[in-house]
């Protein structure tokens, strides 16, 4: 079980776990052990240490940087797969609201489950995201956006940013070639209304992984075009 790697590993990023929390993340890991031998729903590390620092420290990343989720009430977690970082955020944000959206019908079943057995403040729907964001009770209805391992930041910027309110954000998992990503987004940042606040280093400890975290701003009204439909933004990024 994770959960040392994962009480030793917050403490050192100055990330608050309770002892609850630790064990919620300990169960989360067993459920989807047990899930992926039967669904094959991700990969995951045989090495607890690996599993816990790959996966689950790395999914808490956005709770070292100081004050970015402290006003975050509700939270959308796009392309969630089975449940990394969505899971953990609202294991350790009890108060924050959070919808996982996934296009994959077994991982919504078992990310609900999870859900159910924790007792978490979360949902998960089924759904892509150029779909998703047409519905009005999801665009432009949450303060934050949360993607990992989605898609190149033009074409996530599309499929994200619809969600995000007005004086919200985006805060995207990425690694080293997130800076040359950045170079291609200008248009899409300045279609739907985003404004890069920062690319902020994103260290699990004891490990020398280049991770950052690319932290986006929602400025201005996504127009009503955006996202296209479905398929279109990654064949034809903006």
């Amino acid at each position: 079980m994770p959960c040392q790697w994962v009480a030793q590993g917050a403490k050192a990023m100055g990330v608050q776990l309770s002892e609850a929390q630790t064990q919620q993340i300990a169960r989360y890991h067993a459920l989807l052990t047990e899930a992926n031998g039967v669904m094959n729903l991700t990969r995951v590390p045989d090495d607890a240490r690996e599993a816990a620092e790959r996966n689950y420290l790395d999914s808490l990343a956005p709770l070292q940087v100081p004050g970015l989720m402290g006003g975050v009430r509700t939270l959308i977690d796009v392309g969630a797969g089975a449940g990394c970082p969505g899971l953990l955020l609202s294991i350790a944000l009890p108060e924050t609201r959070v919808t996982l959206l996934d296009a994959l019908q077994k991982r919504v079943k078992f990310l609900n489950e999870v859900i159910e057995a924790l007792g978490l403040n979360a949902r998960a729907l089924h759904g892509r995201c150029e779909d998703a964001a047409r519905d009005m009770a999801l665009r432009a209805a949450f303060d934050c956006v949360t993607a990992r391992a989605v898609a190149d930041t033009p074409v996530l910027l599309e499929l994200a940013l619809p969600f995000a309110r007005r004086g919200g954000m985006l805060v995207a998992y990425k690694g080293p070639a997130v800076e040359e990503e950045l170079t291609r987004a200008a248009r899409a940042l300045s279609e739907l209304g985003g404004r890069v606040r920062a690319v902020v280093q994103a260290p699990i400890p004891g490990r020398d992984w280049d991770h950052r975290l690319l932290i986006v701003d929602k400025v201005g009204k996504t127009p009503d075009r955006y996202p296209r439909k479905a398929g279109e933004p990654g064949r034809n990024p903006l």
